[in-house]
């Protein structure tokens, strides 16, 4: 279920509403130029401004509109063991494939308390589980042993790694086997992750740049290492883009430059300095993403 390219769509605002026409528009435009799932509600989709009703409408909007063309991994990940089953119960009824569940965030568990939350949420919930470690948003760093451990619980069938160590990643790798799936979670890492084992990547830049982000991924998996390698360094300046400033908003306001949402945030983001947005747009410019 999960491999290749798999977008963490924004959630586009209007009059601090969610967009659903532009969302509905977004996902029509991933699976029209290849991209392999689309995983809602997670960092890139502002999942921790949103309230529980817009957090489900996302959602069951991108359900609807997905149709079972490729899957939908929801985000549904919180700091609280009650809140993030609450959510994932719902997510499921709206008939998503799979849900994304990130580490709890600032509340800082033990590697233990990471084993029995994760545990708990697949064993009461009757849907593929995918893991996301991402310690520079949490504050905790999901061990290999954990995963490792993990990975014996039959729906938990992903792990998304943002910890940006490949020493990290070989370790999952060499601990799991075939026993679970690993995914990128950093757009840099994608391809060194891919040749580890990994098969595939929850991606930003491919907000942006759909089909060189799948495209990448499935020149890989077809062997055709030489062609994957040159998208990759083809996509370093977009991967690096998306981290001028807090992800989403080099995305969002990349996107709205595209003509495809209108540029808004949740406060407490906001719109870039008027500095990165010029270096955005030459950088999008020079990628053939946007017309001079």
């Amino acid at each position: 279920m999960f491999k290749g390219s798999a977008v963490a769509i924004v959630t586009p605002f209007k009059n601090n509403k969610v967009d659903e026409k532009a969302l509905v528009d977004l996902i029509e435009w991933h699976i029209s130029e290849g991209t392999n799932a689309i995983v809602p509600c997670g960092t890139t989709g502002e999942a921790s401004t949103l309230d529980y009703d817009e957090h489900y409408r996302v959602i069951e909007v991108t359900v609807q509109t997905v149709n079972k063309r490729v899957p939908v991994v929801a985000g549904t990940g919180a700091n609280s063991t009650d809140e993030t089953l609450t959510m994932t119960k719902k997510a499921r009824a709206l008939g998503a494939d799979g849900v994304l569940l990130v580490t709890p965030y600032y509340n800082k568990p033990s590697q233990e308390g990471l084993y029995i939350h994760y545990e708990k949420v697949a064993k009461t919930v009757d849907i593929p589980v995918v893991l996301y470690n991402v310690p520079s948003r949490t504050g905790v760093n999901m061990l290999p042993k954990t995963v490792a451990r993990l990975a014996e619980i039959e729906n938990i069938v992903a792990i998304k790694e943002a910890t940006g160590s490949m020493k990290q990643v070989s370790e999952v790798i060499r601990l799991c086997g075939d026993s679970i799936t690993l995914i990128s979670g950093d757009d840099f890492t994608t391809l060194t992750l891919m040749a580890l084992g990994g098969k595939g990547v929850i991606s930003v830049a491919a907000n942006v740049a759909p089909k060189d982000v799948s495209d990448m991924c499935r020149l890989w998996n077809e062997g055709k290492i030489e062609e994957a390698r040159k998208l990759h360094f083809k996509l370093e300046p977009v991967n690096e883009s998306m981290f001028i400033e807090t992800n989403p908003v080099p995305a969002k306001t990349a996107l709205g430059m595209m003509g495809k949402i209108q540029e808004e945030f949740r406060l407490p983001l906001c719109a870039m300095s008027s500095e990165n947005k010029e270096k955005l747009k030459k950088i999008l410019i020079n990628q053939g993403l946007l017309s001079s």
